[in-house]
């Protein structure tokens, strides 16, 4: 099979994992199933009259849907899985078929093989520790770490990057690292406010109700470790903690957004490439979309599908931003190693 099928094929997965990952998360299902890898010593949801498996897990009821919630997640992750080990393989048969230079990047392929191994554990340890934050907060970044460095791969194999010659849009190159790390900042945060059950600490808009400056407690919502807990499900923090996780969340939105138009805009009147063109026109939609879902989010009391698609609209800026510095770094360059 070839290698850029079986990365398209992978960032479908990829895509999946990550979607389902939020649905099962927002559903309250985290903990569906309360070992790893199976679910109630099964590899598939025992019915819940099963005496033998409620017997082994008495501390938590069955409850078949969010079990097969959970469970389909990691379906499609061991799937997942399998992909980058069957990619991992071409592509060391590929380099040693070929003499002389090798046909496909060598690094990257061992670094993704890697990351999901990892990746597994950190999806291990986000049941056995019971959903704490910082765990499923790295479980979310490493999905989201993953699906990118698919991406690049891809785009190293398949796409011929122009030769930009105008100097004002080489010089966006600075920009479009720092719009990729403030939209990896909040991402992160969006991620906290989600692992700590903060989503609706606020209610109303522009930023919270009540005298929200007075009451903010940095230190304890931004701790990483919060204790020894027999389950973080539903979230430990106190609603102070919980609004400023909200609150820096909400200015974190506009921060990133500011940044991200300010890049589109420049992409747009100082572009001479179509390609690039588009990626601003297309950057702006994205943003306007993502905001409206955040908005929606507040205002309709964090409906599901919207919840999802919020997450999955943070997924589709992060791509757009890879696609951007790909094209952005490198073009007019010389490749110093291959990755």
């Amino acid at each position: 099979m070839k290698l850029p099928l079986l990365l398209k094929l992978s960032l479908v997965l990829a895509t999946l994992v990550i979607l389902m990952g939020a649905y099962t998360r927002l559903s309250d299902a985290g903990l569906g199933c309360p070992d790893w890898p199976g679910c109630y010593g099964s590899l598939t949801v025992p019915s819940e009259h099963n005496s033998a498996a409620q017997s082994a897990f008495p501390e938590r009821k069955i409850e078949p849907k969010k079990a097969w919630l959970e469970m389909i997640h990691r379906y499609i992750a061991g799937g997942l899985g399998g992909l980058v080990a069957l990619l991992l393989g071409v592509s060391i048969w590929n380099n040693r078929a070929s003499s002389g230079v090798p046909r496909t990047p060598q690094k990257l392929p061992f670094l993704i093989a890697v990351l999901i191994i990892f990746q597994a554990l950190l999806g291990m340890w986000t049941v056995t520790m019971k959903l704490m934050p910082v765990v499923v907060v790295s479980h979310l970044m490493g999905g989201y770490s993953l699906i990118s460095l698919l991406l690049i791969l891809y785009l190293r194999l398949t796409t011929q990057r122009e030769i930009l010659k105008h100097q004002a849009l080489l010089s966006l190159s600075p920009l479009a690292l720092l719009g990729m790390g403030v939209l990896l900042l909040q991402i992160m945060l969006g991620g906290w406010t989600s692992s700590n059950y903060a989503a609706m600490a606020c209610s109303q808009l522009p930023i919270c109700e009540g005298e929200w400056a007075d009451n903010v407690n940095f230190k304890q919502a931004f701790t990483l470790f919060q204790g020894e807990h027999s389950s973080y499900e539903f979230g430990v923090l106190d609603y102070y903690s919980r609004m400023t996780i909200h609150v820096t969340h909400r200015i974190g939105a506009m921060v990133t957004a500011a940044v991200l138009l300010w890049l589109a805009v420049k992409l747009i009147n100082q572009s001479q490439s179509t390609r690039l063109r588009g990626c601003g026109i297309a950057l702006i939609g994205l943003i306007i979309l993502q905001v409206g879902l955040g908005i929606s989010n507040v205002v309709l009391h964090l409906p599901l599908g919207i919840a999802v698609s919020h997450n999955g609209g943070a997924l589709l800026l992060l791509l757009m931003m890879v696609f951007i510095n790909f094209h952005l770094y490198g073009t007019n360059r010389e490749k110093k190693r291959d990755l």
